[in-house]
């Protein structure tokens, strides 16, 4: 081991978050505390119908995930060995629905695990989410994009050296425009031969105009349903890059949280929106070609200093419905909560979390946008979109060196109308995507009566 790595350790294993729920700004009449601290990188808080507060540890911190319940001792361990990343829980009829990279399994009451859903497309950069039940008794789920923004890319190593057949697909067939992407070549870097590489193909597979692709049930950046057995799997919509995380609202209409493309890869887009969408049958929803209801041809996507972005599929399934909101570039929407307490402002709009951007791996470069590291509130009559909980600073706590919020990612609400956001936790320094143990959070708000 050498001594940068002696280094990281060391800073992984002693790192003591600061924490002080007085550098988040907050609506007059609300107060913010601390609920839970020292936790590893928990992405998903559920309240069962009996009153159970379970937490998914989606893994990254220690290479396995873990699904726990609070108790008088603070949260402890249930069940574990869960495929990173887990991304989401569930609770329906006595079990609990694990999300976990590939898979759905659920536990039972009795503690056994059984898979009832496998082989999901979540190899690549995104994974399968979390269920939701609807009142047809069906599981929906979304599941994520292999790529950016439909071509695997150098920005894809880390996977498709270890898969590399893998790529996106289609829910339905589609025809491709034919073009091809130039990198250097992983597999061949001595000889400098560039690989050649087309959408929704393996890296260093090119196409041809008017190439054919086949649509398939189980596509990427889809919404899929089954019964809560894991039978009768069926494709509902798709085009959705990243549909992180969806719930029913009091009348029954399915909403999802949606990421947009980042300004990385073969075929880098700027400026992408992302999305809180009004999820319907049938529905293609744009992904690869449109984001927020616009096209990726318009000037306002082309990156600096990069091509401007074309269309992949040569004819599109539909004209892609507008989303119910766009939120900024790189705010990163995640886990939302619909507000039915008459004591919280904003009686049926949704309250959503967000991450905030992995700068500068995903913004082309640039610094930190001022953007996410907060909760906003979703009017749900005109869709318009309110911050409602934010550092004072505007920015993630470490980058000011305060105590408030970092990465924001999911945010429910209690029966007698508190609300609990989970805080994922802090990067490594200069290590995106890497995570110091024990420093993820759940804050409470709750408003005086």
């Amino acid at each position: 081991m050498n001594n940068k790595e002696q280094n990281s350790n060391m800073l992984r294993e002693n790192m003591e978050r600061n924490l002080n729920p007085a550098d988040i700004k907050l609506p007059t009449g609300y107060n913010i505390e601390v609920f839970e601290k020292g936790l590893n990188s928990p992405i998903n808080l559920i309240i069962t119908n009996h009153g159970d507060m379970l937490l998914a540890d989606s893994g990254v911190t220690s290479g396995n995930g873990k699904v726990l319940k609070y108790t008088n001792h603070g949260f402890e361990v249930i069940a574990d060995g869960f495929n990173v990343p887990l991304t989401g829980i569930n609770y329906y009829e006595g079990n609990i629905y694990v999300s976990h990279r590939g898979f759905i399994t659920i536990i039972k009451p009795d503690g056994t695990k059984e898979d009832i859903i496998s082989g999901l497309p979540s190899l690549g950069d995104h994974h399968n989410n979390q269920v939701v039940f609807g009142i047809d008794g069906k599981m929906y789920f979304g599941q994520g994009t292999a790529t950016n923004s439909g071509v695997v890319g150098l920005d894809n190593a880390d996977w498709f050296q270890k898969h590399p057949y893998f790529h996106d697909f289609p829910g339905e067939p589609i025809v491709l425009n034919g073009q091809n992407f130039k990198t250097n070549n992983i597999y061949a870097p001595l000889d400098k031969t560039p690989a050649y590489t087309g959408a929704f193909s393996p890296f260093g597979i090119t196409n041809m105009e008017g190439e054919p692709v086949k649509g398939i049930k189980c596509a990427s950046g889809s919404i899929l349903r089954a019964n809560p057995d894991g039978s009768e799997l069926e494709l509902v919509a798709w085009g959705l890059r990243n549909p992180f995380r969806m719930k029913f609202d009091r009348y029954n209409r399915l909403f999802c949280a949606n990421h947009g493309a980042d300004v990385r890869g073969s075929r880098p887009i700027d400026k992408c929106p992302d999305e809180f969408q009004l999820i319907e049958y049938g529905t293609w929803y744009g992904w690869p070609d449109y984001t927020g209801g616009m096209p990726v041809t318009m000037p306002i996507f082309k990156p600096d200093g990069k091509p401007q972005p074309t269309f992949l599929l040569a004819h599109h399934p539909m004209m892609p419905p507008k989303p119910f909101s766009n939120f900024p570039n790189h705010a990163a929407t995640m886990g939302f909560d619909f507000n039915y307490n008459r004591n919280f402002d904003g009686f049926g709009d949704a309250y959503i979390a967000e991450y905030g951007s992995e700068a500068p791996r995903t913004t082309g470069g640039k610094p930190l946008p001022g953007v996410g590291h907060r909760v906003s509130r979703i009017d749900m009559n005109t869709g318009k979109i309110y911050t409602f909980a934010i550092n004072k600073s505007g920015y993630a706590a470490t980058y000011t060196g305060a105590g408030g919020f970092e990465l924001p990612i999911d945010v429910i609400f209690d029966k007698d109308g508190s609300m609990y956001v989970v805080d994922f936790g802090l990067n490594m320094p200069g290590q995106i995507g890497q995570f110091i143990p024990n420093t993820g959070v759940i804050w409470k708000i709750t408003k005086n009566s």
